[in-house]
């Protein structure tokens, strides 16, 4: 018997008329998250990406934020309610007339059970799995009348970014503000070269990763506002991570392309002619409004602490106009977030390499002394690393 008549009588047995009472209780699905979950791979497990409301509701299921991650071991509700399968339909177990539409939930349950996340049918078990978007969420406009007006549907935007990592690949564009504007974000050393180095324990602190782990969470949201942005130094292994340390690694490639050269003037000389190759031809596109970004993390004596600074091209207005408006940015931020608002970064001119030669106006940033131990919980911590990306974006855009 084949799946389609199967599903077909599963739901046609038995009387078509619902119960009096169609309100039937239910309970809401429990797991466990593994290690290296993150929401949108939880979600992804059991089919319910693809709709937004299920996104929130487990958040609000789980009272936690946008920022939150999730902690392996522990126990999270998701948006799928279980009934008690009465054995007649899918209808008039869960109160619902619409054939249509159990023909989805029993396809639902299927799928699951095929793909392993379901041990036993819901014939068998006499559980039934009910996804919120199915009963909670129904985004269909109802017919209007002056006592129930219609509600816009609000249709969200998603781009696949597989650089960000499979938590992260589904991006949201928030909105357009940054149509026609075109960032470069050029994460420092990488492939052969780790950057600056610094003992933490019995591990390494590797500046490349730490800068990686930054300039992709900038990648990220320049993406999110409509920008056309690119990411010159790639790793396709490395998504955003959530670890304090982040493990080293050489694969690291221009472009996600080309192996990135032992020799320092080589490298510097490679990511800037990539730079430049893209720059020339978005302007062929009539894109104008350009801006690269370096971004690294200094090392210096430890027992020097210092703030986010940066360095501008000394021959360019433009770039020194960037760094000067990201200087202001971070210092208001610091007012704000900083016990003694205080704020002691710097903007200074140097002929560096790759700021002198890049075409688009560009800005260095040193995000933090690599070897200084309460410089080190800026990067550590990956809600640090957010922040740093977030002011980082504001003091570009701005």
């Amino acid at each position: 018997m084949s799946t389609k008549v199967f599903l077909f009588i599963c739901l046609t047995f038995g009387s078509t008329a619902l119960l009096a009472d169609s309100a039937a209780e239910y309970a809401i699905h429990e797991v466990k998250a593994k290690k290296g979950d993150g929401i949108l791979s939880l979600l992804r497990r059991y089919d319910l990406q693809d709709q937004t409301c299920n996104l929130e509701s487990f958040y609000r299921l789980n009272s936690l934020k946008q920022s939150d991650g999730l902690i392996a071991g522990k126990k999270y509700l998701i948006p799928v309610k279980i009934f008690q399968y009465n054995g007649k339909s899918i209808r008039s177990t869960i109160g619902i007339t619409d054939y249509d539409k159990a023909l989805e939930i029993a396809k639902y349950n299927l799928r699951l059970k095929e793909k392993g996340i379901r041990k036993t049918s819901y014939l068998d078990s006499k559980i039934l799995w009910v996804p919120f978007h199915y009963l909670d969420c129904d985004l269909e406009e109802t017919k209007a009348s002056p006592e129930a007006p219609v509600k816009e549907v609000i249709r969200r935007e998603f781009i696949d970014v597989p650089l960000l990592g499979e938590e992260r690949s589904r991006l949201e564009i928030v909105d357009r503000s940054l149509n026609g504007k075109v960032y470069y974000i050029i994460s420092g050393h990488g492939g052969p070269d780790p950057g600056a180095r610094a003992e933490k324990g019995n591990t390494h602190l590797c500046e490349d990763e730490y800068a990686y782990d930054v300039s992709l969470r900038l990648y990220e949201k320049l993406l999110s506002h409509g920008a056309t942005a690119y990411m010159i130094i790639q790793d396709a292994n490395d998504g955003i991570r959530s670890d304090h340390i982040l493990e080293g690694d050489q694969d690291e490639k221009c472009l996600g392309k080309a192996p990135i050269p032992i020799s320092q003037r080589i490298r510097l000389d490679q990511r800037t002619q990539a730079v430049n190759h893209l720059y020339k031809k978005n302007l062929k596109k009539g894109l104008t409004d350009q801006t690269a970004i370096c971004i690294h993390v200094d090392s210096r004596s430890e027992t020097k602490r210092q703030d986010v600074f940066f360095y501008y091209y000394g021959k360019s207005k433009a770039s020194k106009a960037l760094a000067d408006n990201m200087l202001k940015t971070f210092s208001d931020k610091y007012k704000v977030n900083r016990r003694s608002g205080e704020y002691s970064g710097t903007v200074s001119s140097r002929n560096l390499y790759v700021i002198k030669n890049t075409l688009p106006k560009a800005v260095f940033v040193e995000l933090a002394n690599i070897r200084n131990k309460k410089d080190q919980e800026r990067i550590l911590y990956p809600s640090n690393r957010q922040a740093l990306a977030e002011w980082l974006y504001l003091g570009l855009v701005k």
